[in-house]
């Protein structure tokens, strides 16, 4: 308990320093005292600008990584393995993919990008599920599987890129993983649909626990195994779909948070699920901090920061063994 507390005060701690760090730090430079100043009186220009063009960008980099991580700890329990990522087993690029198709069909649509993405992320997860499901979930075969799903929605997204329409060109705007073009109307939808989807998962926390047990286990502590895997993985799917309809396709978050927040606080999904959705928004932030700074005025996205930093942690889990959930 008492790590646990250490633990949470410690991402916060770094999380309100992030925060500070990411909005006071760019080409516009103010001090903290001039920016609590001009936010409350609006008479500074510059803290204008920051208002609506840098604030906008920590809200959505904070819900982003929160979501993505929250999502990777519900398909952890789902599937029973800490291979299992949003954007690793392919949930994110089909929600990329369905919200792209159905935005560049119906552009005045834009608002309901979420659904959109909800729906193709629910779709890959249908997918996956049915084409690794043997007599069972076999962790390996399902991280196999979603790679292949993932593959075959991220070359359908790329397709995108080679009929040059104008709508095409703005919705792959709309989603990079570049946060510079995020606007209070993106952090309201983000807001909504991001917090739904943490208040439900911190609901049904216990289900979580439950999960990771073996399903003859888990009926006879009377849980309906099927019903309940299905709503925590809608619960997952929702997270994922409104992070990349917002923030564009970011892998490995939910593989990365996850098995750090085990080793710091344990299994226990009540207490996990709101240490992993912190450290996931500090993750996040910091990349996407660090990829707009570095080489200033040039901008790397936070997807190639994790994608450096989660590859070869994909491998070590690999190597590791750790084919059974919370070993």
């Amino acid at each position: 308990m008492k790590k646990s507390l250490w633990s949470f005060a410690a991402v916060l701690v770094l999380l309100l320093v992030a925060v500070l760090w990411s909005v006071l730090s760019g080409s516009l430079q103010v001090s903290l005292l001039e920016l609590l100043k001009g936010l409350f009186t609006g008479t500074n220009e510059n803290v204008a600008i920051i208002r609506d063009l840098r604030l906008p960008r920590v809200i959505v980099a904070l819900f982003c990584g929160a979501a993505l991580a929250v999502s990777g700890v519900l398909l952890q329990s789902v599937m029973r393995s800490p291979l299992a990522d949003a954007g690793v087993i392919g949930i994110s690029s089909g929600a990329g993919f369905v919200s792209l198709t159905m935005v560049t069909i119906f552009p005045a649509l834009f608002f309901w990008m979420p659904l959109f993405a909800f729906l193709g992320g629910a779709i890959a997860c249908l997918l996956v599920f049915t084409l690794s499901w043997k007599s069972g979930l076999q962790p390996l075969r399902l991280v196999l599987v979603g790679i292949a799903v993932n593959a075959t929605f991220t070359g359908l997204g790329q397709s995108f890129n080679y009929r040059g329409s104008y709508a095409v060109t703005m919705v792959n705007m709309a989603t990079t993983s570049i946060f510079n073009l995020k606007t209070w109307e993106d952090v309201r939808i983000i807001v909504l649909y991001g917090a739904l989807g943490l208040v439900l998962a911190l609901l049904i926390s216990p289900w979580c626990n439950v999960l990771v047990l073996q399903d003859k286990t888990a009926r006879n502590l009377g849980m309906h195994v099927s019903r309940v895997r299905i709503a925590v993985s809608a619960v997952a799917v929702l997270l994922a779909a409104t992070a990349t309809a917002i923030g564009g396709l970011i892998a490995f978050v939910g593989l990365l948070v996850p098995h750090i927040a085990r080793q710091l606080i344990g299994s226990d999904h009540k207490v996990l699920i709101p240490f992993s959705a912190l450290a996931g928004a500090l993750l996040i932030l910091v990349a996407d901090t660090l990829g707009r700074t570095v080489l200033a005025p040039v901008e790397i996205p936070a997807s190639i920061i994790m994608t450096v930093i989660g590859g070869p942690f994909l491998i070590f889990l690999l190597r590791k063994g750790e084919v059974n959930h919370g070993d």
